[in-house]
């Protein structure tokens, strides 16, 4: 492709660019999002085909009026090829940042089309629809339809924070879900109704628990929960009522276990797992959440990493098909109903 054009496809991705990234920084509705980005792609590919007749015209231009040249002594020869070299290396080093400016434009494109794709998960996890494919992919730029895949794993890999899973429920219609990783209630979302995953919350505070000897002062999760800007005192977005999700809904689900430490005055409080996190998570699993919240390993929690590895050997043991004679472990039921708090509906 000639430099020119290059140089034009360039300028036209990185207008594009700019045009998806406030849709991604404001939190817009996926279904105006939608609506802007198809409207987007009919420009986008308006100004390529403008840019390529571009392109044309100009090397049709460039090989007509390319001018002659007659060489009769040696120092002209010789200028003449110094010349050709230094015009080479600029030539070169011009297709060389034009690459890179390409290779980026495209890598931002790839990240601002992720981050719309997890925003309309999110909304329709939040409204109980269904999360199709044919849906998805108009949110997917129609010239990324073929990084489809990358994109939405991706997008499924930054959900890992809501502690969600992305898992194909129906291969023929291409239907989606986002699944918890525990058994909350109502997928996740505790309370019923409509609302986003509580899930995350609840492995965080598991992991802190874990990293703090599997006993955790009160004060140290909310140090840690404040860093993630989910204060005691005020309404999150997702969660709600922070304090009343960790110290009385998931207690009472079983998940928690929170006592007042003896012979503290003033009455202090701490954390352990319940009886449903043992059963439903373990100790790896939570350590793989907490390192991927930190964008790191399992292994650089070393201590913890070693006594999750123990905890593994312990429960593969324990799943040993039992013999005649001996007990085998139960897993914690389901419960039937889940709590109605009016007041932290719809989060």
């Amino acid at each position: 492709m000639p430099r020119g054009q290059n140089h034009k496809l360039c300028i036209r991705e990185k207008c594009h660019q700019a045009r998806y990234e406030p849709q991604s920084q404001k939190g817009v509705q996926p279904a105006a999002v939608m609506e802007e980005l198809l409207s987007t792609s009919s420009l986008l590919e308006d100004n390529l085909q403008s840019s390529s007749a571009t392109g044309s015209n100009s090397t049709s231009q460039g090989s007509s009026e390319a001018p002659s040249t007659t060489s009769t002594f040696s120092t002209t020869s010789d200028t003449k090829s110094d010349e050709e070299d230094t015009s080479q290396d600029e030539e070169d080093s011009g297709s060389s940042d034009v690459s890179s400016s390409t290779e980026n434009t495209y890598s931002d494109t790839l990240n601002s089309m992720t981050s719309l794709l997890e925003q309309f998960l999110l909304h329709k996890y939040k409204m109980k629809q269904p999360i199709m494919k044919e849906n998805m992919l108009k949110i997917i730029h129609p010239r990324y339809h073929n990084r489809f895949a990358e994109i939405l794993k991706r997008a499924s890999e930054h959900e890992a924070v809501f502690a969600v899973d992305l898992k194909e429920v129906d291969s023929t219609t291409h239907s989606y879900d986002l699944v918890g990783k525990l058994n909350l209630p109502n997928n996740g979302r505790v309370w019923d109704g409509r609302g986003l995953p509580k899930t995350g919350l609840l492995m965080t505070v598991l992991g802190v628990v874990f990293v703090k000897g599997n006993c955790a002062a009160e004060e140290d999760i909310w140090k840690f929960l404040n860093m993630m800007r989910v204060y005691a005192g005020r309404k999150h977005f997702i969660y709600g009522q922070p304090r009343k999700l960790i110290t009385k809904d998931f207690v009472t689900m079983k998940y928690l276990e929170y006592r007042q430490v003896a012979n503290c005055d003033p009455p202090r409080y701490e954390f352990l797992w319940g009886p449903r996190a043992h059963a439903e998570t373990s100790k790896m699993k939570v350590l793989e959440f907490l390192a991927k919240v930190n964008d790191t390993v399992p292994s650089a929690f070393s201590s913890q990493y070693e006594e999750a590895l123990q905890d593994e050997e312990e429960r593969a043991r324990a799943t040993v098909p039992a013999r005649p004679g001996t007990t085998r472990h139960v897993p914690w039921p389901r419960p039937a109903a889940s709590p109605t708090p009016t007041e932290d509906q719809d989060f």
